[in-house]
C-alpha cells in the first residue's frame, strides 16, 4: 500500500483520518500534532518534564528537546521512584540513557524519601494511592526546580480513559478540573502528546530509536482504568475517531460551562494546594499509617 501523501510505502493505516502514511509522513504528522498544543501553551523561563522512561514521556522529553532548546527555554526532567521493584529500576535506566544523550539536566526523587513509604509496601488500592502520591511530588519537584509549567506524557487514550472514568463515576467536579489554568501552588500542567493516540507514540520511539522501557506495571492489571481503556479500544476499533471526539467534547464543554473555577486552599498538614482540609496525599498516607497502625495492635 502507497503513502496518500507520497509514492512510498505505507507503514500505518490511520483508521479515524483514513490516511495511509509512510515512515517520513507519519512522523511528520505526530510532530505537527505535538508543536499544535505546544505553540497553544506558550512555554517560557523553565520546563519540568515528568520522565518515567517510558514511550509517553522518552518521545516528550525528545521532542521537546528539539523543539524548545534553541528557544531560550531551559528544560529539566524529573522522575519519581515510587518503590516497585523489577520495575520502577529498569524504567529509570532507560531515562538515564535518554538524558545522557541529549544532555538534559536530570533530578529524581523517591516516595521513600518524602513519604516514608513504598508501594511495594501498600496492600490496598496501590495503584490509586501511587497516583495520587505522584502527582503531588512531581508537583513538589516542579516547583522546587523553579519551573512555570511541568510536561507530562499524557497521550489521546489516557486522555480519553480519564475523561469516561469520571463520565462514568459521576465525577463532574472533577471532571470540570481535568484542564484548568494554573492556581497558586499548582504548576501549570500541558500535555504535548494530549492528540497522540498511544500506538502511534510507541511507533514513534521506535522509528526514532527513542530508548524507552516498555515493562507494564504489575499493579495495573484489573483497576477501573484498564477496563475502560478495553472498552475505549472496542468502541474506536468499531467506531475510528471515538476517543478524539472524548477530548475534544470536554474542550467544548469546559467552554461552554458558566460555572466559576474551582477554588483551591492549602493543605493544613503539608502547606501543599488542597480543594479539602487536607490534600489527598496527606489524606492516602494517613490511611495508610492507620491501617498500619491497626496491623499492630
Amino acid at each position: 500500500m502507497k503513502c496518500d501523501k507520497c509514492s512510498a510505502s505505507a507503514i500505518l493505516f490511520q483508521r479515524y483520518s483514513g490516511l495511509h502514511l509512510c515512515t517520513s509522513h507519519f512522523i511528520s504528522d505526530v510532530e505537527k500534532k505535538i508543536k499544535r498544543e505546544v505553540r497553544k501553551e506558550k512555554i517560557e523561563g523553565t520546563l519540568a518534564i515528568a520522565l518515567s522512561g517510558g514511550k509517553d514521556s522518552a518521545v516528550t522529553l525528545s521532542v521537546l528537546n528539539d523543539l524548545l532548546s534553541r528557544r531560550g527555554v531551559d528544560m529539566i526532567a524529573i522522575s519519581v521512584d515510587e518503590g516497585i521493584t523489577g520495575y520502577r529500576e529498569r524504567a529509570l535506566e532507560s531515562a538515564a540513557t535518554l538524558v545522557a544523550e541529549l544532555g538534559i539536566r536530570w533530578e529524581v526523587a523517591s516516595f521513600e524519601q518524602y513519604f516514608g513509604v513504598r508501594i511495594d509496601q501498600v496492600n490496598e488500592r496501590p495503584c490509586t494511592v501511587c497516583g495520587i502520591l505522584r502527582r503531588s511530588l512531581l508537583n513538589r519537584l516542579a516547583k522546587a526546580v523553579g519551573a512555570s509549567a511541568l510536561a507530562t506524557g499524557h497521550n489521546l487514550d489516557d486522555e480519553a480513559q480519564t475523561v469516561q472514568m469520571n463520565y462514568l463515576r459521576g465525577d463532574i467536579d472533577r471532571l470540570l478540573r481535568l484542564d484548568h489554568p494554573a492556581k497558586e501552588g499548582l504548576v501549570r500542567r500541558v500535555k504535548p502528546l494530549k492528540y497522540v493516540p498511544e500506538k502511534e507514540v510507541a511507533l514513534y520511539a521506535i522509528l526514532k530509536g527513542i530508548p524507552i522501557n516498555l515493562d507494564e506495571c504489575r499493579f495495573s492489571a484489573g483497576v477501573f482504568r484498564a477496563e475502560v481503556r478495553d472498552m475505549l479500544n472496542d468502541l474506536e476499533l468499531r467506531h475510528p475517531g471515538t476517543k478524539y471526539s472524548l477530548v475534544r467534547g470536554l474542550g467544548r464543554i469546559l467552554q461552554l460551562t458558566t460555572r466559576s473555577p474551582f477554588e483551591l486552599g492549602q493543605c493544613t498538614r503539608c502547606k501543599e494546594p488542597a480543594v479539602r482540609t487536607f490534600c489527598q496525599s496527606c489524606e492516602v498516607l494517613e490511611k495508610l499509617r492507620s491501617t498500619d497502625l491497626d496491623r499492630t495492635i
